[in-house]
């Protein structure tokens, strides 16, 4: 399988921070505290799609009011949408840096760039990065003492998903897509595929992965964008052309499109990522045709990162990076909900991902190769 070198991931997240998103604009988490206020403030920037995209941008902001209800911290927001400037990354994070944020989450590999130098000309502020770490103009590392990576090795829970997939699939042939093929995008395609060679292996049978095809997955199957969910439908009608009975789209909101062409060919499924999908109502219409979320808990990750900003045991730098994985709970693949399993699959699943953590089965990934 294919996996990634420290520089290309560098050079690859470095190269995203240009990515061209809108700012709508900051202002105060709508939660109620629970806990009684305190005097710290707590932050985020989003990425495209905003804090309603029912995935990746929503499963971090609920970690901001998570801890704004339980913690007591002060919160406050940017919401960057699609088809804005760059530069209007950098007025996010100037936006919370000026409102007074103690901490500043910035949500995705497009804010490394933003991240990297106000975190430099503010020491006293204290930043995360969601899916990135951090790299100089040249692309070597660079490791901050304020700046706290956060990300996730979800190929260890995409390759139980491609597993399943290909022990429930009725046609032999399954698929995936990104949105665009950042690393943090084609971690999840490249284990979802790793796991279907797994269970071919195991069975022998000859399931086929569409839109993952070869070794070179800057050339795999993605619609260029993280917002317009018809591409996402016209995409998986040509998979279900060609067989394809279950999609994974990595793609944001753009996977509703997924969804959406599940309900039209009767025996097809899709795969949500990020969150829970079968417990979000933007999913409410398919979510019967839900077949398992490949699941970054990112909201638990905010909420700890921001206990340690209160608490004074905030701990940054690349060395102190965190990785969610199957084994520290970070990411997981959602239960069984309404789509009927193969008789036995879940204890095969449990016993897999046992063997995944004690390593005795090796999923590659730019974190463990």
């Amino acid at each position: 399988m294919k996996s990634f070198s420290r520089s290309t991931v560098l050079k690859t997240l470095a190269g995203s921070a240009v990515i061209a998103l809108a700012l709508t604009g900051c202002s105060s988490a709508p939660a109620t505290p629970t806990a009684t206020p305190i005097d710290y403030k707590a932050c985020m920037v989003s990425d495209q799609g905003g804090f309603k995209d029912a995935s990746f941008n929503e499963e971090a902001y609920n970690g901001l009011l998570e801890a704004k209800t339980t913690i007591g911290v002060q919160t406050a927001q940017v919401e960057s949408p699609e088809n804005a400037a760059a530069a209007d990354y950098v007025s996010g994070v100037q936006a919370m840096v000026t409102d007074g944020c103690d901490l500043i989450v910035n949500v995705g590999f497009a804010l490394a760039a933003a991240t990297a130098d106000f975190a430099q000309k503010n020491p006293d502020v204290k930043f995360a990065l969601i899916d990135s770490a951090l790299s100089n103009a040249d692309y070597s590392p660079l490791s901050l003492d304020n700046v706290k990576p956060l990300q996730y090795n979800t190929a260890q829970a995409a390759f139980l998903a491609g597993y399943l997939a290909a022990a429930t699939t009725k046609s032999g042939k399954v698929a995936t897509y990104g949105g665009m093929l950042f690393p943090s995008v084609t971690i999840f395609m490249d284990g979802f595929k790793q796991g279907v060679e797994y269970y071919n292996g195991v069975k022998g049978t000859s399931v086929e992965v569409l839109g993952a095809e070869g070794t070179d997955n800057s050339k795999w199957a993605a619609t260029g964008d993280f917002s317009d969910a018809s591409k996402g439908k016209t995409l998986t009608e040509n998979f279900i052309s060609q067989g394809a009975d279950i999609i994974l789209p990595v793609a944001g909101p753009v996977g509703a499109g997924t969804g959406q062409a599940t309900l039209e060919h009767p025996g097809t499924y899709v795969i949500g990522v990020d969150s829970d999908w079968y417990g979000i109502s933007a999913h409410t219409a398919y979510k019967a045709n839900i077949l398992t979320s490949i699941e970054k808990h990112m909201s638990k990750a905010v909420v700890e990162v921001i206990q340690s900003g209160v608490d004074g045991t905030f701990t940054g730098g690349d060395v102190n990076q965190y990785v969610g994985t199957l084994e520290n709970g970070g990411v997981s693949i959602a239960p069984q909900h309404d789509v009927v399993y193969p008789d036995g699959i879940q204890a095969e699943l449990d016993d897999l991902q046992a063997k995944i953590i004690s390593g005795e089965v090796t999923v590659t990934s730019m974190y463990a190769n």
